[in-house]
């Protein structure tokens, strides 16, 4: 996941507030009593919502934080890498310093979990739901890790907003209803939007979405291309554990798949019932297995678009995973 983050003297800072407008943009939150902020909204999507709030500043020095996974190729995460077993482009060219490196196992999470109550669910709903209250009673530290419960058909529906209180989200786990049809990519966007990319925060987090669906997605009026989007502005990265026990390779496996990759996550396929709790698990190890790397871009400008990350691995048979890449703040 990737921030921009602003370094300044505050002394300069407060001059420069009270004589000169504040041009530049950033989406790294400063503390209250620092600078004057005004809120700018980027560009609209398709919805017409905007998709974030950002902080108006006079000078910005960007950073991107990047998190990513590093395993062997039996699929075990190999913890004790260092910055020299890597190589990152970002645009297409190498970054202009790097700024620091580390494995990050203790950054704070904001968890989203979004669990398909649609009809085609119902056989496996009941141990879905047991399944899901574990992962969080295993996964979330007491006030320091954050999640949510959203259930979603063909509309969505949060049972329980942010809280570091399992107990709460056992609640609002227990209390979504299985029945009618199914808008997935709607369920990611408004997760997304509403309550992942509007977190402003003064230090680094995690932020990931766990879906337990299969997939099928048949009533969203967002398109696949726009939830895939609003993830990589909000830096969320997406888990998916699919609910098809059919053994074959369906349409809604391959969207699971398409969404985890986009974001840097994983997409998991158990064909048992008590394979879920395994993907669980999975999940849970890989939040606490990443690493972190802070570099400044080359060539960077504050114009809004898409910029591609790749990150590669220069020892033989070690395997990374990372998100494709992040949005530019818009000057």
């Amino acid at each position: 996941m990737s921030y921009i983050k602003p370094a300044f003297c505050l002394g300069t800072l407060l001059l420069a507030a009270a004589v000169l407008p504040l041009p530049a943009q950033s989406n790294y939150v400063l503390p209250a009593n620092a600078v004057s902020v005004a809120k700018a909204s980027a560009p609209s999507t398709a919805t017409g919502q905007p998709d974030d709030i950002v902080l108006t500043i006079r000078k910005r020095v960007d950073e991107v934080n990047l998190l990513f996974i590093a395993t062997d190729k039996h699929g075990k995460f190999v913890r004790d890498l260092n910055q020299t077993d890597f190589s990152i482009l970002d645009d297409h060219k190498p970054p202009q310093s790097i700024a620091n490196f580390r494995r990050e196992t203790d950054l704070p999470l904001e968890l989203g979990l979004l669990v398909d109550t649609s009809g085609s669910v119902r056989g496996r709903f009941d141990f879905e739901q047991e399944a899901a209250v574990s992962f969080l009673q295993h996964t979330l530290r007491a006030k320091f890790d954050q999640a949510f419960v959203m259930g979603f058909n063909g509309h969505s529906q949060v049972t329980q907003g942010f809280t570091d209180d399992v107990q709460l989200l056992a609640t609002g786990v227990h209390n979504l209803k299985d029945g009618g049809g199914t808008a997935l990519y709607d369920a990611v966007y408004r997760a997304c939007r509403d309550n992942l990319i509007k977190q402003p925060s003064d230090h680094p987090l995690r932020r990931a979405i766990v879906i337990v669906s299969d997939g099928e997605d048949n009533q969203s009026e967002i398109s696949r291309a726009q939830a895939i989007e609003m993830a990589q502005r909000a830096e969320v990265i997406i888990y998916a554990i699919s609910t098809d026990d059919s053994g074959l390779v369906l349409r809604g496996d391959k969207v699971l798949q398409q969404l985890a990759d986009a974001t840097g996550g994983r997409a998991f396929f158990p064909y048992k019932m008590k394979d879920i709790k395994g993907s669980f698990a999975a999940i849970e190890d890989e939040l606490r297995s990443q690493y972190v790397v802070s570099y400044h871009p080359a060539d960077f400008d504050a114009d809004g678009r898409y910029r591609a990350i790749e990150i590669t691995s220069l020892k033989k048979d070690l395997q990374v995973r990372a998100r494709k890449g992040y949005f530019a703040p818009r000057q």
